[in-house]
């Protein structure tokens, strides 16, 4: 075993019994564990296996899995759970794949395009059951574009130009070709009329390797998950051009994913694991309790980041490092509320809409099919039954982004068309 593992096996040891008697986990710690016990469920409810191992990468919302872990909610499901840090998104995939974990904090387009083996990736279905959080997401732009380039990406677009034209066009990180990030930075630039694969460079950086690259001047600017956007206003290297909410208020963001060949083996385990990520999800989203979140989640193990900077925006305290100042009363990083949780199938379908409009898929998708293989809503409705929450359910509205596009579900293919600047195959 190697250092951080030993240290990761201490940590998790003191802080689970340090919540225990808080927690869900103290009736267990303290009354002993009958025979056939496995949390509040009855044997006949028990999952099929209960040691799971759940992936994560350094960002602020991993926040769900992490406290479902800390607080013992885990194992008050029957779930003997390790948390496994992983380097990259690349990583993530593959440990999944080869089962190395069984479960993972995922990007939700990868997720989608995992089926579909997009961008050199293996072709390897995946179950989502569950949507981890919404919003909380930024483009961060370097520092020599303070106060010229904003919210607005048409600001971007001379610069863009003028670096073309010089022969060095500018560059912008992303975290994974097929991901989430990916298509945000896409959107953000095609709305401003920069063709992202014509007029600049995409490059893909790991989440926690963001600032640090932006440092030594590798990219002009990137779209990554928090703390990662206001760690570069921190450190003095860039600022917030946009977060992803005033892209597409109350976006669906990461996943909770599991291989489709899990999830049929083990309905149960899937569903104990929701029912205690559900608990942790309703407890994140009581700000009271935030303050101790960044506690937990800030340690090495986990993001490793000064919990100052993660809890700013966690509470929707918004300094975006060029003057503008906010407070997102509604659309900061939630975990639960409106519907959070729900694997809208439609999400999959705008994914898949922005994965043929720059030509990661060739021809066009079977959005229904994907979506409904992808989206496992029954998984997620028949958890949330067994412990009595009252979800929101199906939500097939069209949704309106900033450059005030609307995608409508029932019109995947169309709205994937019908942008101006695309890159479609087939």
């Amino acid at each position: 075993m190697n250092h951080n593992e030993t240290l990761k096996g201490q940590i998790n040891r003191r802080s689970f019994l340090k919540n225990a008697f808080k927690g869900a986990g103290a009736t267990a710690l303290l009354t002993g564990m009958p025979k056939g016990w496995v949390g509040t469920a009855s044997a006949a409810e028990a999952p099929e296996v209960s040691k799971i191992r759940f992936g994560m990468i350094a960002l602020t919302d991993c926040a769900p899995l992490v406290i479902a872990f800390e607080r013992g909610l885990f194992r008050k499901y029957g779930i003997e759970a390790v948390i496994a840090k992983q380097a990259s998104w690349a990583a993530v995939r593959d440990a999944l794949n080869n089962g190395d974990i069984q479960a993972t904090h995922h990007l939700l387009g990868t997720a989608v395009a995992s089926g579909l083996g997009l961008a050199g990736s293996p072709k390897k279905q995946l179950a989502v059951p569950w949507i981890l959080n919404r919003n909380a997401q930024a483009i961060t732009l370097k520092k020599d574009l303070k106060g010229k380039v904003g919210a607005d990406p048409k600001t971007l677009k001379p610069f863009v130009d003028a670096a073309k034209a010089a022969g060095k066009p500018m560059t912008f990180a992303i975290t994974f070709p097929p991901g989430t990030h990916a298509m945000w930075m896409r959107y953000y630039l095609a709305a401003g009329g920069i063709h992202p694969d014509k007029d600049a460079t995409l490059i893909t950086i790991p989440p926690p390797q963001m600032v640090a690259n932006m440092k030594i001047g590798k990219m002009d600017g990137y779209c990554v998950g928090e703390p990662w956007g206001l760690r570069a206003i921190d450190e003095g290297v860039g600022y917030t051009a946009i977060t992803t909410q005033e892209i597409w208020k109350d976006h669906p963001e990461k996943s909770l994913s599991f291989t489709a060949d899990f999830a049929a083996k083990n309905p149960k385990t899937v569903k104990a694991i929701l029912k205690a990520v559900h608990e942790a999800s309703v407890w994140l989203d009581d700000l009271d309790n935030r303050s101790e979140a960044c506690d937990i989640i800030s340690q090495t193990t986990y993001v490793n980041c000064p919990k100052e900077i993660i809890l700013q925006r966690m509470l929707g305290i918004h300094d975006y490092g060029d003057g503008r100042k906010t407070k997102e009363e509604t659309y900061y990083m939630t975990f639960s509320k409106r519907n959070c949780n729900y694997p809208q199938p439609k999400y999959a379908k705008w994914f898949l809409s922005q994965q043929r409009r720059w030509g990661l898929i060739e021809g066009t998708p079977d959005y229904e099919g994907v979506a409904k293989a992808t989206m496992r809503t029954d998984l997620y409705e028949e958890a949330m039954k067994e412990i009595g929450f009252a979800h929101g359910g199906l939500d097939n509205k069209p949704e309106t982004l900033f450059d005030g596009k609307v995608f409508d579900p029932a019109s995947s293919e169309a709205y994937a068309t019908g942008f101006e600047i695309k890159n479609l195959k087939g």
